[in-house]
């Protein structure tokens, strides 16, 4: 069954976007067929439904355009309270492997820019695909591409929800954050990021990295569990992340005064 899954999988996703090929053995197969189809069933009607977008004479999608525009720029903005906190998943989905590990959902306000970014990136489409002529040599190539483009943005991004177990993941290999990961022998401190006067994200120290790469951040706006939870989960596990590998339930510590 695992071979079947493998070469199903190799068929379905280009090499060159699998990177490391995955291990047959490593239990996440079924999750990532799961996410396939789960993308597939969302990225082919859109697809399609972008392939008969009439002509821009025939409707006109501009003042629906900017209100997706309005709204994305004010969910942005909107700071709902987070007061969430990190749960224990006796299997966590990663990028590598399932383990156990304490997870952080997705926040409302992570929800609000979900939303209105995919429904703002299928109405930019719609919008761009109808001002294409159908006639013109230019136009028909385009318009598939730009439909395509979009549909499999969209797709993609149906992708990473079913495919990874929570927002963020605090696992004994490391922190997740999405897709990205960070090992835990690799964080030096972490410290709470503030930006504009608020504080958004956790802020990762790291013992090496890239000189022109930037710190990573975790957490933030898009995560349920607020900043000081989270620096307080970190700073316990980073010396102590084999407490997250043995399989029994494990509490994250509250901040102090918390």
């Amino acid at each position: 069954m695992l071979r079947v899954a493998e070469g199903l999988y190799r068929a379905l996703v280009p090499l060159p976007l699998l990177g490391r090929l995955p291990a047959p053995g490593d239990g996440l197969w079924a999750r990532r067929l799961l996410a396939l189809g789960a993308a597939a069933a969302v990225a082919v009607p859109v697809a399609a439904g972008l392939f008969r977008v009439p002509p821009r004479d025939d409707f006109d999608l501009s003042c629906f355009v900017w209100l997706l525009l309005g709204a994305r720029w004010l969910t942005q903005r909107w700071w709902p309270r987070r007061d969430g906190r990190l749960v224990w998943r006796s299997r966590v989905a990663g990028r590598r492997s399932v383990e156990p590990g304490l997870v952080a959902q997705r926040s409302l306000a992570g929800w609000a820019d979900l939303v209105t970014e995919t429904i703002a990136t299928a109405a930019i489409a719609v919008g761009l695909i109808g001002t294409l002529p159908e006639e013109s040599w230019w136009g028909v190539p385009l318009r598939p591409l730009l439909a395509v483009g979009a549909a499999a943005w969209i797709g993609r991004t149906v992708h990473e929800e079913v495919r990874f177990t929570g927002r963020l993941a605090l696992t004994a290999s490391g922190i997740r954050h999405g897709r990205q990961t960070y090992a835990w022998t690799n964080i030096d401190r972490v410290n709470p990021k503030r930006q504009d006067g608020r504080v958004d994200g956790v802020r990762l120290r790291q013992i090496v990295r890239q000189s022109l790469e930037p710190e990573p951040v975790v957490g933030g706006r898009d995560t349920a569990v607020p900043e000081e939870r989270l620096v307080a989960a970190i700073e316990h596990f980073r010396t102590r992340s084999e407490m997250l590998a043995v399989g029994l339930p494990v509490t994250a510590p509250e901040p102090a005064g918390g």
